[in-house]
């Protein structure tokens, strides 16, 4: 009863409440030396990074600059449950999408268009040295 109060509130089809994106705990470190992750040395540089999370579609980090990383879940999180609903950097560099869905984010993970009503998800990230470790 209460599941149909929630969605009754709402007045419209369009405030149905949409799958989330799995929340998985994990930790996973990269090495900004590393040659596969020379994106991460540049303002604005996007990276995917695997980091072993069984459940979801991998991680985007971006560097907004020096010292300064962001990382996102790659699960776009309209119909999250689809499998084609995984985030990618557009070619233009400006922003990312989902081409299932055609949701777009900005560099920092906030919805730009398209059907999705919410944000990228968003991990913390800490810096040391080089190392810069990605957890929830």
């Amino acid at each position: 009863m209460g599941a149909l109060g929630v969605l009754a509130c709402g007045g419209d089809s369009a405030s149905e409440v949409q799958p989330q994106v799995p929340i998985i705990a994990f930790t996973t470190t990269i090495s900004l030396l590393d040659q596969q992750n020379t994106a991460l040395r540049f303002d604005n540089g996007v990276q995917y990074v695997d980091g072993g999370v069984k459940g979801t579609k991998g991680l985007i980090v971006v560097r907004q600059k020096a010292g300064s990383y962001l990382a996102f879940d790659r699960t776009c999180p309209y119909q999250p449950t689809s499998a084609c609903a995984t985030v990618s950097i557009d070619p233009s560099r400006l922003f990312f999408r989902d081409t299932c869905c055609t949701s777009q984010f900005s560099l920092q993970g906030q919805v730009q268009g398209g059907p999705s009503r919410y944000a990228l998800r968003q991990y913390a990230t800490s810096l040391s040295g080089n190392l810069l470790t990605i957890s929830n």
